[in-house]
């Protein structure tokens, strides 16, 4: 006997009771009941369900019901596994053999008889045991519904079912998910798979399953139009429903979960998350794992249990021992042990300044915050002090606070050419007009002319990012500030502890007034530091500067360690000289391939980009590529000492082959049509 099971629990978290909720002039599991009775390949079609309401629908349009009680739903499969594993024990129990068995979703409106003939048809003469439906709908028309590619029809052999539910302990459920690639489920998987491990998806020219809110609503707005667009492609393009190249493999899926999260986070999180640079759309919109479960070395997990090389970013710069350093963990894992808060102050915070002041001598005091741009705003709060001046001039970027954004309100691009294009000024206070004014790195000129111009009273800047200093630039700027009684502040929460043991600034010479230091100071946990001159400094007891979670342990026990191993290994001689191999590897395969490629960044910090007006798109398909064969890579290395040789050998082989997909490109190829997905963005982008 062949049957048709429609599971509808009422019980769904994300769409309560969604199976009959009303699509276009009847309750969703009517679609899929029409469906099943129209596709002619069932001796019985059934709907298995726990909602009264449900199975007065079902019996209307012609379905049998079985009805099941809550009571009689395990605890430990209370699922759409429990409703299918119900409804063929309620088969047999009356005496009815289920030789085959195709579960049909009750929330599948578009669902198509023919798909579902073609499943039966493939289960009849491949010999597999398992089928289940794969999307070969239009891809931007499928990327805009943002449904499920999973869903809608699953086909397997009660054998089958048996030995997944018996020997696994686990519901039917789970076999969609091996077969798109679920790491963790190889080794568990492998003795039943071993002899039923043929899956072949079934094309299918609809769009099936609605899984979220946002789902049935998209689905609902866009049905006529959707309707109206099958016919046309049907009758004009009907290759599109025999193949598709984008979806065959259906890579997305790959990273469901992490995007699907990353989905939802943009619902309850302005912008998705805390931090612009990590926003999934910076690296691969749609495809970006998005979310770690752990990472140690420079090894990333994902929320699926897939691992990834990271040849990317290291957490923005963070950790240049590495992910997970043993010696700096477990010295956190002290302090929280001893415990990380309490009345009293904790004394690491006074070993920590004393440390900073010994490796910069041109410096006598310290004060103490959790990120960039507090310490950024601690320095220009104390240096306006100290100067009686409120008007600054910066070259850099130097995060996000009211006093650096007000250069925009100006000329909205007055930041542009620092690092961020496109940041609005939105919120800040009018008032702050014409306090901040941005000058270019290596121009002298610009700069003299602003303090010549303007009451200039702080010069704040990074030291170096993309290129040195040119014609004794920074030489030139230290006299300038001091001819002229201005506090000069070295802003090297990026730039410290990765060519030199502490500030960038020693290598050249130069000696500022203030400098801040943060990102690799403490491999990973939470803390900065704004150092410098004791006349200065003491200015911050005539204003008011004061956080409760500055005063936590964790950071400065963190950043003490950190230092401690850094000093030991030498970590800046060796990313340093990491990074400049990195560099010249790059430069070998442009070279092989003909691919002209300009570099930027401290060699620890070191990027390129494509000479060519593709460039961001080159760069997401190298994430794209390269994130299929288990790296995290784009068009920058933040190096950390974890990146070992036998770890570059195998992301420069698996570059080579992207480089050479890239060179086609060049020659004539469509780089979009190699791209599953949108282009990555280049800046600040607001995201919806």
């Amino acid at each position: 006997m062949r049957v048709a099971v429609i599971p509808a629990r009422a019980g769904s978290k994300r769409i309560p009771r969604k199976n009959i909720l009303p699509f276009h002039g009847k309750p969703m599991i009517a679609w899929s009941i029409e469906a099943a009775l129209g596709s002619d390949c069932f001796d019985y079609v059934m709907v298995s369900t726990d909602d009264e309401e449900a199975a007065d629908i079902a019996r209307a349009w012609g379905a049998s019901v079985p009805f099941i009680r809550p009571a009689e739903l395990s605890d430990e499969h209370t699922g759409t596994t429990a409703v299918i594993k119900h409804a063929v024990d309620w088969l047999r129990g009356d005496g009815m053999d289920a030789q085959d068995v195709c579960c049909i979703y009750a929330t599948a409106p578009t669902l198509d008889p023919q798909d579902i003939r073609r499943g039966w048809e493939l289960l009849r003469s491949s010999g597999c045991e398992y089928v289940f439906s794969a999307t070969t709908f239009p891809y931007p028309i499928q990327r805009a519904l943002r449904v499920d590619h999973e869903g809608g029809v699953r086909m397997f052999s009660p054998e089958f079912a048996q030995a997944r539910s018996q020997d696994l302990e686990c519901g039917w459920h789970d076999a969609a998910q091996f077969y798109w690639g679920r790491a963790d489920a190889w080794s568990a998987l492998s003795p039943i798979f071993e002899s039923h491990s043929r899956v072949i998806p079934i094309p299918r020219s609809r769009v099936h399953d609605i899984d979220t809110p946002e789902d049935f609503e998209r689905l609902n707005l866009m049905y006529p139009a959707l309707q109206a667009q099958q016919l046309e492609l049907r009758q004009t393009k009907t290759e599109v429903f025999t193949t598709s190249e984008k979806t065959s493999s259906d890579e997305g899926a790959l990273i469901a979960t992490g995007q699907k999260l990353w989905s939802h986070a943009k619902r309850v999180i302005p912008g998705g998350n805390m931090l612009l640079s990590k926003r999934a759309e910076m690296f691969l919109p749609e495809q970006w794992p998005a979310y770690f479960s752990k990472a140690k070395g420079c090894q990333v997990w994902d929320l699926d249990g897939r691992a990834y090389t990271d040849v990317s970013i290291m957490g923005i710069g963070t950790n240049t021992l590495g992910y997970g350093h043993p010696e700096v963990d477990a010295a956190v894992h002290r302090t929280v042990d001893a415990g990380n808060m309490s009345t009293f102050n904790c004394p690491e915070e006074v070993f920590l300044a004393e440390k900073l002041v010994q490796l910069h001598p041109w410096a006598d005091m310290v004060r103490l915050a959790r990120t960039g741009g507090e310490a950024n705003a601690i320095a220009i709060r104390i240096a306006r002090a100290a100067s009686g001046r409120e008007k600054v001039a910066v070259c850099g970027y130097h995060g996000w606070h009211d006093w650096y954004l007000s250069a925009n309100l100006v000329d909205a691009e007055n930041l542009a050419g620092h690092l961020l294009p496109g940041l609005a000024p939105n919120g800040v206070p009018q008032s702050l007009r014409g306090t901040v004014f941005p000058f270019n790195y290596n121009n002298y000129q610009e700069l003299e002319d602003l303090v010549s111009t303007h009451d200039i009273g702080v010069i704040k800047m990074e030291v170096v990012r993309n290129q040195g200093p040119e014609n004794d630039f920074l030489h030139k700027v230290r006299s300038l500030a001091t001819r002229r009684n201005i506090v000069l502040i070295f802003d090297e929460c990026t730039s410290g502890f990765r060519q030199t043991f502490g500030g960038i600034h020693k290598l050249y010479g130069v000696e500022p007034d203030m400098a801040m230091f943060g990102k690799a100071m403490g491999n990973g946990y939470a803390i900065t530091a704004t150092i410098g001159r004791r006349e200065i400094m003491e200015a911050a007891q005539s204003t008011f500067i004061s956080s409760t979670f500055w005063t936590e342990r964790i950071g400065p026990s963190a950043a003490l360690k950190t230092l401690e191993v850094m000093e030991r290994v030498r970590s800046w001689d060796t990313i340093t000289a990491t990074g400049q191999r990195i560099r010249g590897r790059w430069q070998q395969l442009a070279d092989r391939h003909g691919l002209k490629i300009e570099h930027w960044g401290l060699p620890a910090l070191t990027g390129f980009t494509f000479q060519s007006p593709q460039n961001l798109a080159y760069k997401t398909l190298i994430t794209q590529e390269m994130l299929s064969k288990g790296y995290l890579a784009g068009n920058s290395v933040y190096v950390c000492t974890e990146h070992t040789p036998a770890v570059l050998d195998g992301y420069f082989e698996a570059l080579d082959s992207v480089l050479a997909l890239i060179r086609e490109c060049e020659d004539g190829r469509d780089v979009m049509g190699l791209l599953k997905g949108p282009v990555c963005h280049a800046g600040f982008k607001r995201l919806n």
